[in-house]
């Protein structure tokens, strides 16, 4: 992204699964966005929603040539998604945000003018989070987790939905990693930059579901993991080592009963459990180093992070 349009704001949307809000959310990102500048541009990307997202998108950007629609040829994920978004943004500020009006557009006039203070990059902190109590629970663990392995503490309220200048969004594009999987927000915060968090308003979610459900909470924090730390290779290391200084001092005290008291310790059952047990060890780590090979063999194909099937302002004079 080389900013050399006069365009002032661009705003990135994935779309998957949410239809029903995108006409109330672009009428909502109009009215805000003109109280900043009439130089924005919308970019939505339907990231092969099945319920009908794109011909509402296509509608949309004939109504309104602000409005930009990018089509991607199959489910390629969110974070791929707003990947082909910011390629295609050339505002001199870039939001992202979610398409299900739980962000809120009116919240960026509020984000636009913390970055007026000298921050290149400004989160919207969820200071009251407006979703489930299951969702609730899943995320602060999932959290808690991803903490753990990253050794660092991750602030939970804190999504995508953010403000960032055009040089963040130029070095973000400089980080080619196919793994896509991990959040926005830890590609932004690799990056370094004046950065600051605000607290947003978050509105509950009035149309669709999430399609983060717990199997697929529990498949992106292991992505997420083997991604971003080697902890968990490091973990096995420790507790291999602890095993080992056990079986070591298990060794001595068989000698000692032995050569002083004169016991043989017998017991075929616990010497089979301990077997079955370093096994399982041994193959769960080269579970863990398979995750990791993995990571390597699908970065070194060097596929394309999304493929775009069609854009609505192609045949547009703009």
């Amino acid at each position: 992204m080389k900013n050399i349009s006069n365009i002032q704001i661009s705003v990135v949307i994935p779309v998957y699964g949410c239809y029903k809000s995108l006409k109330e959310l672009n009428k909502r990102l109009n009215q805000s966005l003109i109280q900043i500048t009439e130089k924005f541009e919308i970019i939505i990307i339907n990231d092969a929603s099945p319920d009908g997202a794109w011909k509402i998108i296509q509608d949309l950007a004939k109504e309104d040539k602000r409005v930009k629609g990018i089509n991607l040829s199959q489910n390629f994920g969110q974070h791929s998604a707003i990947t082909a978004g910011l390629d295609n943004a050339k505002g001199k500020w870039v939001v992202v945000m979610d398409c299900d009006l739980q962000d809120q557009p009116e919240e960026i006039i509020k984000l636009y003018n913390q970055a007026q203070k000298g921050y290149d990059i400004v989160f919207g902190r969820r200071a009251e989070r407006k979703d489930s109590f299951i969702k609730k629970i899943m995320s602060k663990a999932f959290y808690k987790i991803y903490s753990y392995f990253l050794d660092s503490d991750i602030d939970g309220t804190i999504g995508q939905f953010g403000i960032y200048s055009s040089k963040v969004i130029n070095e973000l594009q400089k980080l080619k990693e196919k793994n896509r999987a991990y959040a926005f927000t830890m590609f932004i915060n690799i990056l370094g930059f004046k950065k600051t968090a605000i607290d947003i308003a978050h509105a509950k979610r009035e149309t669709g579901k999430s399609s983060y459900n717990f199997k697929k909470l529990i498949n992106l924090a292991i992505n997420n993991i083997i991604t971003q730390s080697n902890k968990p290779l490091r973990l096995f290391v420790k507790f291999g080592f602890i095993i080992s200084m056990l079986s070591i001092f298990y060794v001595i005290k068989i000698i000692i009963y032995y050569f002083i008291y004169g016991v043989s310790i017998e017991g075929w059952t616990s010497l089979i459990v301990s077997i079955w047990f370093l096994f399982g060890l041994v193959f769960a780590n080269l579970g863990i180093l398979g995750l990791y090979i993995g990571k390597i063999f699908n970065e070194v194909k060097d596929r394309p992070i999304y493929i775009i099937d069609e854009m609505t302002w192609l045949n547009q004079d703009l």
